[in-house]
């Protein structure tokens, strides 16, 4: 959430930096600047009134003291008065707070200086390429053909247990899976991120506190009757661990990594392009989650950047990576890399990782804070990335590896999986 004491301060230069996230925020920053003002003015009122409450009561007991009880009489009408008073500013003061609230809860974070214009994920920069792609034998097959062939995942079996989306893994399939979820966390943690272990539900508050809510809330599984969501990545309770928390500045950076399934309606995700592993509705992954000094964060989030590009290097993928547009970027963060694989045998690349800084914009809605050298409370910056996603990940093995005799396991993950080829 934007701070409002930077939007009342920086009109003009939030809706302008909001216009690149493709947003018409004028009329939603002019109304959260009028309810501030509301709020404001009605506060300085409560507390006038307040204060001379305060002052009157001190002149009832005084006068009481001195057997003016006459005179205190009258004093005492005003304080009813003033309570009355009183109470319809606080409740008017609660109401601008709670509209003011729903109103910042609808803008954007502001996309950073470097984001580059656009609307389209055509128009993300590449910034870097590695990796040779692979020149496959004839007949090499996309991935959701390998799996019936070498029976490792069953779309069909899943579908009829749960529905489309939902697959098992099988045999070499799901010790494959595993094989990467460890792979994953074991360089996450070498790497100085600590591993935790996360509830897969969270409450309307943790949901909030991160972005999902209200953004996201129709690509989110939802239990009615307990207010319960499904995560849809392990960024949401992880993050929420540092809710209501104030750290000393010495206790920065805190590095955190987590493996959970994830869980994502994908509402009116439809055609060839989400076919087998490409887009599901449940899928692992494997996440990290750092809190920074502000000072630090885009230093940080470049070293995550480099992170998973030494995983992508040692598992021999070819990928890229975009710096997203404002148009194609998360409502919550300030900057995004997107990481793609290039999937041989389908011809095209696929997302499999996003590493966001998302600067005050979570810590703000989190009351995430820490203690600076002079003993005030600042908001910390958030950060988080996909290290990595599952499925794509395993999308891109299965087709870059494939050869005539089978499906080759990747050397760094053969001591995990305790085979060198599917076949």
């Amino acid at each position: 959430m934007l701070q409002i004491a930077f939007i009342r301060e920086n009109q003009e230069k939030v809706i302008q930096a909001l216009a690149k996230k493709n947003m018409d925020a004028k009329t939603v920053v002019e109304a959260v600047v009028e309810l501030d003002e509301k709020r404001r003015a009605t506060q300085v009122e409560l507390d006038n009134i307040l204060a001379e409450s305060n002052k009157l009561s001190k002149d009832i007991g005084e006068l009481m003291k001195s057997g003016e009880k006459a005179k205190a009489a009258i004093l005492k009408e005003k304080t009813v008065i003033n309570k009355e008073k009183s109470k319809k500013l606080a409740e008017q003061a609660d109401a601008y707070v709670a509209e003011l609230t729903d109103k910042l809860y609808t803008l954007p974070n502001l996309p950073a200086d470097i984001v580059p214009v656009g609307k389209t994920p055509e128009e993300n920069l590449n910034v870097f390429e590695a990796g040779t792609v692979p020149v496959l034998h004839e007949g090499a097959q996309p991935h959701w053909e390998l799996v019936k062939k070498y029976d490792i995942i069953d779309f069909e079996l899943g579908n009829k247990i749960t529905g489309a989306g939902f697959p098992v893994y099988k045999g070499k399939g799901a010790r494959l899976q595993r094989a990467l979820i460890n792979y994953f966390l074991d360089k996450n943690t070498e790497a100085g991120y600590n591993e935790v272990q996360v509830p897969h539900l969270v409450n309307e508050a943790s949901a909030y506190g991160t972005g999902q809510l209200p953004d996201k809330e129709g690509q989110m599984y939802h239990d009615a009757t307990d207010d319960l969501y499904l995560i849809p990545t392990a960024e949401v309770p992880v993050t929420n661990l540092f809710r209501d928390v104030i750290l000393s500045e010495n206790e920065l950076p805190v590095l955190t990594t987590a493996y959970t399934p994830c869980f994502r309606r994908e509402a009116g995700s439809y055609g060839a392009h989400v076919r087998g592993l490409n887009r599901l509705h449940q899928f692992d992954k494997v996440e990290i989650v750092r809190v920074e000094h502000p000072d630090k964060s885009y230093e940080a989030l470049d070293g995550m950047v480099e992170h998973v590009k030494h995983i992508l290097d040692e598992l021999k993928l070819p990928y890229r990576i975009l710096r997203l547009c404002g148009g194609d970027m998360g409502f919550a963060s300030a900057l995004t890399y997107d990481f793609e694989v290039f999937s041989t045998a389908q011809d095209r690349w696929l997302e499999i990782s996003s590493v966001s800084n998302f600067e005050t914009f979570q810590s703000n809605r989190l009351k995430l804070r820490f203690k600076d050298k002079d003993g005030k409370n600042q908001l910390a910056h958030t950060l988080n990335g996909s290290s990595l996603a599952l499925p794509r990940v395993l999308a891109g093995i299965l087709e870059n590896y494939q050869s005539p005799e089978g499906i080759v396991i990747p050397e760094v993950l053969r001591p995990y999986c305790g085979f060198d080829i599917i076949d």
